[in-house]
């Protein structure tokens, strides 16, 4: 099936409205690099949100039903960002997206893997169900190294670009006296005691340099008061309770505000990363995931990760290190422009 005329609907999916805001700035770019005349529909949780930031058509993504009803409306299916296609979730949301691939195909309709991770694929059954899948997909763009390379050994090679968060805008950084931003989350590798080294550190870092702390929760669900509940373990030294403050917020343009204005951020989140370079502000990221440690190389920042031991004192002076030290603009020019990949992608299948 070749390219399609002026005027198509695509069903995008993805983890949208699900309040992170990484999937949020990735249905941004998407939108964003649509071939114009596109009239997409968006499958998203909160979709009064979605409806009222983006002005897009929307159905439930929880509801499989609806979520097929409005493919046949639709004449693609675009998987949309983040690695859908993966079982560290569960396996039941790698089947919900395997149904709609062939809802898509039994209906003769393409589909397209726009900017996707692929994996982690920890089950046999599920790796065999994924090859198969890429069988029925008729382009795809990849935003790792990993995820073309295992692509391509399956014999469906993509193109390779960047994340596709790297397509939004940039802001101009002015956060040489400004506060640490944090981007953290609750995750297995950090339970009880391993939290300590970090959060002594982060407590030497700020008051060496006397800076304010925020906590900004990247996933309002998962991630709003985590502060709070490490206070509540007795993690937090005293000094560092006294300099933090939780801070909301609704959309990735705030978050690229703040960012704007850290003279360090220190992210576990892939796209709180990502947005945060594009703000110009100075980095370190932290790893639960491989997803991370490829920003991180690819940014060519510290990156610390998350599994191995960790020394208080050896953060502590990594981080001063890293302070008010922006990364290189050259750098974050040849990743905007490695994303330009994926509007090549939908420009060729939806485009006019």
């Amino acid at each position: 099936m070749g390219p399609r005329q002026k005027g198509v609907q695509p069903l995008l999916c993805g983890y949208y409205g699900e309040h992170n805001l990484g999937d949020d700035a990735l249905l941004s770019a998407l939108l964003a690099q649509l071939p114009e005349g596109c009239d997409p529909m968006v499958t998203a949780f909160d979709q009064g949100e979605v409806q009222q930031r983006l002005g897009v058509r929307t159905c439930p993504r929880r509801d499989f039903k609806a979520v097929r009803r409005a493919l046949g409306r639709c004449d693609a299916l675009v998987l949309g960002g983040g690695s859908l296609l993966q079982d560290a979730t569960s396996f039941r949301s790698l089947l919900y997206y395997a149904a709609l691939i062939i809802s898509a195909r039994l209906q003769g309709k393409p589909v397209l893997l726009w900017g996707q991770g692929l994996g982690p694929l920890r089950r046999r059954r599920s790796r065999l169900l994924v090859r198969r899948l890429l069988n029925l997909v008729q382009a795809s763009s990849w935003r790792d190294p990993g995820s073309a390379g295992l692509a391509a050994a399956w014999g469906r090679p993509g193109e390779l670009g960047s994340d596709p968060v790297w397509s939004l805008a940039t802001r101009r950084w002015h956060g040489q006296e400004g506060p640490l931003v944090l981007c953290w989350r609750p995750t297995p590798l950090l339970e009880g005691e391993r939290w300590r080294p970090l959060l002594e550190a982060l407590d030497a870092v700020a008051a060496a340099a006397d800076r304010e702390v925020i906590w900004l929760p990247f996933h309002r669900d998962q991630d709003r008061g985590l502060l709070a509940s490490l206070d509540r373990q007795g993690l937090v030294p005293r000094r560092l309770v006294q300099r933090s403050r939780e801070e909301l917020v609704a959309t990735p343009e705030e978050a690229m505000e703040i960012f704007s204005r850290a003279s360090l951020v220190l992210s576990m989140r892939l796209h709180g990363l990502i947005v945060a370079a594009l703000a110009g502000a100075p980095l370190v990221a932290l790893s639960y995931d491989p997803k991370v440690r490829a920003a991180s190389d690819a940014l060519a920042c510290p990156c610390l990760d998350l599994d191995q031991p960790q020394d208080a004192r050896t953060l502590e002076q990594q981080w001063l290190q890293q302070l008010q030290s922006p990364p290189p603009p050259q750098r974050i020019e040849e990743l905007r422009l490695g994303s330009q990949v994926h509007a090549e992608l939908l420009s060729r299948w939806l485009g006019h």
